[in-house]
């Protein structure tokens, strides 16, 4: 069974750091591309970060220079460092994966930029 399990949610104020973590399990991480994505109420879910599994990266323009994704394949693990946090960061933030055309993501956790 796929499992994607977000961590390192919280409150933070403008201008504050967060490392969110997402722990893998169930399929191969190693070869698997990762992405993270957000979602505030009422919305779909946007597409924040990816990372291939040769370990390139692409941002949205809206998180480029402030976020950086990154993995651990020996602990199936794959983070999102965020940094220069905004307000309009706000959003529960989930991690995902691809897997023969099916979508998965994780349950969330919550990022508040507020002060």
């Amino acid at each position: 069974e796929v499992q994607l399990v977000e961590s390192g949610g919280g409150l933070v104020q403008p201008g504050g750091s967060l490392r969110l973590s997402c722990a893998a399990s169930g399929y191969s991480f190693s070869t698997s591309d990762m992405t993270w994505g957000r979602q505030v109420p009422g919305k779909g879910i946007e597409w924040v970060a990816g990372i291939y599994k040769d370990g390139s990266t692409i941002y949205a323009t809206a998180v480029e220079g402030r976020f950086t994704i990154s993995r651990d394949n020996a602990k199936s693990t794959v983070y999102l460092q965020m940094n220069a946090l905004k307000p309009e960061d706000t959003a529960v933030y989930y991690c995902g994966t691809d897997l023969n055309g099916v979508e998965h993501y994780g349950k969330g956790t919550q990022v508040t930029v507020s002060s």
